[in-house]
C-alpha cells in the first residue's frame, strides 16, 4: 500500500505528533508498505537526519515544505502555500492520505486529496482549541475558530482517529462525524524499570530525597508552573526534563528544581526509570505519551483528571488523578505518594503491567486495518477479513485487547450510532474533586 503522511510536525522537532508519525512510518516500511512524509521544513540550519527502516535500510522519503515560525511559539513551524504539496501527492500516487494533526498543511492536503480523488484519514492529536485559549489567540473567539477549522477538515475525512475516549467524545460533541479510536503505542523494552540508575538518583537527589519528575515541552499549555508547591515539600526533589519557550520563566518559578534540558533515547529512558514519581500537569492532552512512558518504566503517576490521562491512569491503582489546573491538588498528591514508598512501588508495578502489551507494532497493525477499510470503502468493495480481525464499522472500532486503552473504572461502550457509540469516560462522581 502506498501511503502519504502529511504532518504538521516531524523530526528534528520533538513532540508527540512528530514521534507518532515517525513510528507509524517505521511500521509501514517494516510491513512492506511505501510511506511518503510531507511536512513543514524546520528552521534554517537545523539538522534533518535521514531515517531508514526495514531490511534494505532505504531512507524514508520526506518532502519538506517551506515554512515560517508560529507567532509566540517559534519552535512550531507553519507551512507556506507551495506547489510541492500537490506535486508530491501526485508523484507518490498514494492509496490513502494520512493527515497527522491537520490544521494548516493538513487542511491543504485534504483539499488536494479531494481534487485527486484520494481517500483520507485525519488523525486528531492536538487540542488546538485549548491551545488557542492558552496562547490567547482571541480568547473564546480563538477556540471557536479552532473548532470551526477542525470540523471543516475532519468532516471531509473518510474517518477521524482519536487517541482516547475523552478526545473522541470531544470531537463528536463538536460535530465531527465518523470518529474511531486509535491509541498510541509505547516501547516497553526501551522504557523499562531495569534502567534505573542509583548513581544518577544520588546525583539528582544527594540528600536521599524522593525524586519527582516532569518530562515534556516547557510551554504555557503544559502548566508546569503548577509544580511550584512541590519544590517546597520536605524530602522531595523536583527534576524537569525538556525544553521550550517557558524554560526561563520556569527556572524562576520552581526554586530548587533541577533542569536537565532535553533528553532522548536511552538517556531519556534512564531518567524515567530513575524517578520515584512522575507528574504531568498539562490539562490539554488528547493522549499523553509521557505518562505511558513513565508507566512502562515502572514509575507511579500523578496526572490531571482531564483528556487522555483519564484513559491511562488508574486512580489509586497506578497513580493519582487530580483536578486539572489546581496547584494545591498536585502538591497534595505528590506529598501523599512521596510519604508512602510501598504504595509507589505497587502503583509502579501495576502501571507497567497495564502498558507492556501496548506495542507500536500492535497499534500500527490497527492503523493498517483502518487504512484497508477506508480504501475498500472508497473503492466500493467489501473488505474480507478473518472473524474478529477487524474493528466494527461504526463508530469507534474496538482495538485488539493488546492495545485497548479503556478508562480505568469503566469498560468501553459497544459500537452504536456516531453520537452515542463513542465510549464514555468514568462518571464524574468517580473522579477526584
Amino acid at each position: 500500500m502506498r501511503v502519504a503522511i502529511v504532518t504538521e510536525s516531524f523530526p528534528p522537532e520533538v513532540n508527540g505528533v512528530a514521534h507518532s508519525v515517525l513510528r507509524t512510518a517505521e511500521h509501514l516500511v517494516r510491513r512492506g508498505h511505501q510511506p511518503l512524509v510531507i511536512t513543514p521544513a524546520p528552521a534554517r540550519g537545523s539538522s534533518c537526519p535521514a531515517h531508514s527502516f526495514g531490511p534494505d535500510g532505504a531512507p524514508l522519503p520526506v518532502v519538506r515544505i517551506p515554512s515560517v515560525p508560529l507567532p509566540n511559539y517559534p519552535q512550531v513551524r507553519v507551512a507556506l502555500p507551495s506547489a510541492r504539496l500537490a506535486g508530491a501527492l501526485t508523484a507518490h500516487r498514494p492509496d490513502v492520505v494520512h493527515l497527522a494533526s491537520p490544521f494548516i498543511l493538513g487542511a491543504r492536503a485534504m483539499t488536494e486529496a479531494k481534487r485527486l480523488g484520494l481517500p483520507a484519514i485525519a488523525v486528531y492529536q492536538t487540542d488546538l482549541a485549548g491551545y488557542a485559549q492558552a496562547y490567547r489567540f482571541g480568547g473564546g473567539l480563538g477556540a471557536a475558530t479552532a473548532w470551526h477549522r477542525i470540523r471543516t477538515v475532519h468532516r471531509e475525512a473518510a474517518r477521524t482517529l482519536a487517541p482516547s475516549t475523552p478526545a473522541a467524545q470531544d470531537l463528536t460533541a463538536h460535530g465531527v462525524p465518523r470518529v474511531h479510536l486509535w491509541p498510541r503505542g509505547v516501547d516497553s523494552l526501551r522504557f523499562h524499570p531495569r534502567h534505573r540508575d542509583q548513581a544518577l538518583h544520588r546525583a539528582l537527589a544527594p540528600g536521599g530525597e524522593v525524586l519527582v519528575g516532569y518530562v515534556g515541552r516547557l510551554a504555557p499549555e503544559k502548566r508546569v508552573d503548577l509544580l511550584a508547591g512541590v519544590c517546597a515539600l520536605p524530602g522531595v526533589r523536583l527534576v524537569v526534563i525538556g525544553d521550550g519557550p517557558s524554560a526561563p520563566a520556569l527556572r524562576q518559578a520552581l526554586p530548587g528544581a533541577v533542569f536537565l534540558g532535553r533528553r532522548t533515547g536511552e538517556e531519556l529512558a534512564r531518567c524515567y526509570a530513575t524517578l520515584d514519581l512522575f507528574v504531568h500537569t498539562g490539562p490539554l492532552e488528547t493522549f499523553c505519551q509521557t505518562i505511558q512512558e513513565a508507566m512502562a518504566s515502572g514509575v507511579p503517576v500523578v496526572g490531571p483528571a482531564a483528556g487522555g490521562p483519564l484513559d491511562l491512569v488508574g486512580h489509586r491503582r497506578t497513580g493519582l488523578l487530580v483536578a486539572p489546573r489546581d496547584p494545591r491538588a498536585v502538591t497534595e498528591a505528590v506529598a501523599e505518594l512521596a510519604a508512602d514508598p510501598e504504595r509507589r512501588a505497587a502503583y509502579g508495578r501495576a502501571g507497567r503491567a497495564d502498558v507492556t502489551a501496548r506495542t507500536w507494532e500492535a497499534v500500527g497493525d490497527l492503523l493498517l486495518r483502518h487504512y484497508a477499510e477506508v480504501v475498500a470503502e472508497h473503492r466500493g468493495e467489501v473488505l474480507e477479513v478473518a472473524s474478529g480481525a477487524a474493528p466494527g464499522p461504526v463508530p469507534a472500532p474496538a482495538p485488539a485487547p493488546a492495545v485497548t486503552v479503556a478508562p480505568a473504572a469503566a469498560p468501553t461502550a459497544a459500537a452504536g450510532t456516531p453520537s452515542a457509540g463513542v465510549p464514555v469516560v468514568r462518571p464524574a462522581e468517580e473522579l477526584p474533586a
